[in-house]
């Protein structure tokens, strides 16, 4: 597993960031989103392409029911949050998340991975007890 870069920031109102990590692997169990270092260069560089400011848009991760395993990521790009959204910000990358979906997502650390195999965002969930090949879809 790659190491995981925890960006200490202040979280946006209604949302909580865990403490800054001083070891690789955490001791306890990460409370809310985590983005890699590879994940938020990657997700700067589209929100770009779209042309989504980051000082209003960002990046909506959540979770739809479906998939051959139950659940399925969902992964979009919104020009602003929600009323009840939590919004977690990253270096300068926001990252917004319905009620619904943390309640699956908390703890989970969103990476980018690029092989020559496989290209693309790779979720790694704590709440998922079960998922299929293709890496988007869970049970919980």
């Amino acid at each position: 597993m790659s190491q995981v870069i925890n960006i200490a920031s202040k979280p946006a109102e209604g949302a909580f960031a865990a403490p800054p990590q001083t070891s690789a692997q955490p001791l306890t169990p990460v409370q809310g989103i985590q983005l890699t270092e590879r994940a938020i260069k990657r997700v700067r560089s589209a929100m770009a392409k779209e042309g989504i400011s980051p000082e209003q848009g960002g990046l909506r991760l959540g979770v739809t029911g479906g998939g051959c395993s139950g659940l399925s990521y969902a992964i979009k790009f919104d020009t602003q949050p929600r009323e009840r959204d939590r919004i977690f910000e990253f270096d300068g990358v926001r990252v917004f998340v319905d009620p619904k979906s943390f309640l699956y997502l908390h703890g989970m650390t969103l990476d980018y991975e690029e092989t020559l195999m496989r290209q693309g965002f790779n979720f790694i969930n704590p709440n998922s007890s079960r998922s299929c090949g293709c890496g988007s879809s869970f049970t919980s």
